[in-house]
């Protein structure tokens, strides 16, 4: 009885010691080989050109914009023009009343025939001797008579007077876009009275603030596309013009974009501008393929069908691609889907999707 306990315990013993050296063994690559790989898509670390991107925000202005004001005293007895009309330079925009001006022209003219007249006649019988040259007696004589006559006096005149004349007749300094429109028709204006703003709506540009740190990047000549803050229309192109040298108290810089056309913007308009800045022969990965780790920037590439963690470096960011710093080499295939919680060696397949 005690032989046949002794023996089947043996028997049990010897079954758990072969079952627990099968297990171990099972080699790791077998438990792997179960894992389902993960599909993922893929991208590549590139050396090329880099579009660094500059944010700013501003207010759309007329390149150029000039205040019509009235340059005599008197009656406004017509205006003619409206806000948001065009009108071209040197256009008549407003009427003064021009009776006492045209009375001062006609005067003018008289004075000037009589002096005309008397000019002439001192030129017939005057006896005047100079010791000059022939050449020179004949044109200090000339002088003599027309100062003495009064004609140059008279001339002079009658040139105030067309001024004068001229100043009833308010017209658009530049070509542009009538706004601000200040005065109406009956109105009695005095010298300097503002009438309204003449706006080059044609031709737009826009001032924006650039952080100091990224000022640097910014050259005359660099692209722009302008986006109105609403959101709706197409983007314009614009290009950098002039960059103040001079940093404001909020580490800010003035940078002059000029528009290509006006589009659907106008003067006074809040705008969002996107500054190119090219960058040379930057490395650089997709966007996508930058996650975060712990507040560290991992970006996983594939090695014999595995993701390999790499901690990197970034630098700029312009919304479709990163900068790499350091932690990664060219060319290497990048994964760009499904990394946010992938594991280091972590099998994974490529989708041809």
């Amino acid at each position: 009885m005690n032989k046949t306990l002794l023996f089947c315990s043996l028997v049990i013993l010897s079954a758990c010691g072969e079952e627990t050296k099968e297990k171990e063994e099972i080699p790791m690559e077998t438990f792997r080989d179960e894992v389902q790989a993960t599909s993922v898509k893929v991208g590549l670390s590139e050396k090329k050109s880099f579009d660094y991107l500059i944010n700013a925000t501003g207010k759309i202005e007329a390149e150029n914009q000039v205040m019509s004001v009235v340059e005599r005293s008197g009656y406004l007895i017509d205006l003619k023009v409206e806000e948001g009309q065009q009108v071209k330079e040197g256009q008549v925009i407003a009427l003064l009343d021009k009776t006492d001006s045209q009375l001062e022209w006609e005067k003018a003219q008289v004075n000037l025939r009589s002096s005309r007249a008397e000019y002439e006649s001192r030129k017939i019988t005057s006896t005047v001797e100079t010791t000059f040259s022939e050449d020179l007696d004949k044109e200090a004589r000339d002088e003599y008579w027309r100062a003495s006559s009064g004609l140059l006096a008279a001339e002079i005149a009658v040139r105030e007077a067309e001024i004068n004349l001229d100043k009833t007749e308010v017209k658009a300094p530049i070509s542009g876009a009538i706004a601000d429109l200040k005065l109406k028709k009956g109105s009695l204006v005095s010298a300097g009275d503002e009438i309204c703003l003449v706006l080059s709506t044609s031709l737009l540009e826009m001032k924006v603030k650039v952080l100091e740190s990224d000022i640097s990047f910014v050259k005359k000549g660099q692209k722009a596309e302008i986006y109105p803050v609403s959101g709706l229309g197409d983007s314009i192109t614009g290009s950098v013009v002039s960059i103040n040298p001079k940093v404001d108290e909020n580490g800010l810089v003035q940078v002059t974009l000029k528009l290509s056309k006006g589009g659907g913007l106008l003067p006074g308009m809040n705008a969002r501008a996107v500054i190119r800045a090219p960058q040379n022969n930057n490395l650089v990965v997709p966007k996508e393929a930058v996650v975060y780790r712990s507040g560290r920037p991992v970006v996983f590439t594939i090695d014999n069908n595995e993701a390999i963690w790499n901690y990197v470096e970034v630098g700029k960011d312009n919304g479709r691609e990163v900068e790499v710093l350091d932690g990664l080499e060219a060319d290497r295939t990048v994964i760009v889907s499904n990394n946010v919680q992938l594991a280091h060696q972590a099998p994974v397949q490529v989708s041809t999707e």
